[in-house]
């Protein structure tokens, strides 16, 4: 049986409990063993750690120890899968460059906070990605600096409206990466639990989900 463990908390404008209330009952179905953690701490136990299909986080800004992420770098690194999205995995822990050079991005801005805008799906033969198409959100329009090695799967593109400079500058949305023998996956979508009302918007975190824990369906 494949299992994960969820860690939620940091800033609760991004409702980490809500959100994770959408994502565990989704692996619960697909017959995986679900844990779930609001504190860091559980970064700790090495054992466990190690023992993971998936670690996925949900844990916006707040402060992580060396010791904490030493333990969730070292299970990644170590091949265990990790997974995210919006600024519980892309805005966690600004002071920690490790951790962000894991994840491959960090959140920098959202000119306009909430507006419409277009997600793309540019590569179709992906796990994460095959059969979606282009779909509209009204949410954040995460502005992002990101790692050239990421694999892209899906972008945005800024009109420019709220910071002419940044006019049809296309930013990565959905990533895939490696760390050490770890998968990871990221999505940008998520500003808010009422944000996966979108079906292409959740069905890419269940997806990045399955294939962060090396479970391609």
């Amino acid at each position: 049986m494949k299992s994960v463990l969820f860690v939620w908390g940091g800033w609760e404008g991004h409702e980490p409990k809500q959100c994770i209330d959408i994502f565990a009952p989704l692996l619960r179905a697909e017959g995986y063993e679900v844990t779930i953690s609001d504190t860091l701490d559980s970064y700790l136990d090495r054992e466990r750690m190690h023992s993971y299909s998936l670690i996925v986080q949900v844990y916006t800004m707040a402060t992580i120890t060396r010791e904490q992420e030493k333990g969730l770098l070292d299970a990644i690194e170590s091949g265990v899968g990790f997974a995210g999205w919006h600024g519980g995995m892309a805005d966690a822990f600004r002071q920690s460059t490790d951790y962000q050079f894991m994840v491959g991005g960090q959140w920098v801005a959202h000119p306009g906070n909430i507006i419409d805008y277009t997600v793309n799906i540019t590569n179709h033969d992906h796990p994460i990605t095959a059969g979606l198409n282009d779909f509209r959100m009204h949410s954040e329009q995460y502005y992002m600096h990101v790692d050239p090695s990421n694999h892209v799967l899906a972008t945005t593109t800024f009109s420019g409206e709220y910071c002419p400079w940044i006019a049809g500058v296309v930013m990565p949305v959905v990533w895939t990466r490696m760390w050490g023998k770890g998968r990871v996956s990221y999505c940008s979508l998520g500003h808010v639990a009422r944000d996966f009302d979108v079906p292409e918007a959740r069905e890419l975190v269940r997806r990045g989900m399955l294939w962060a824990s090396r479970d391609e369906r």
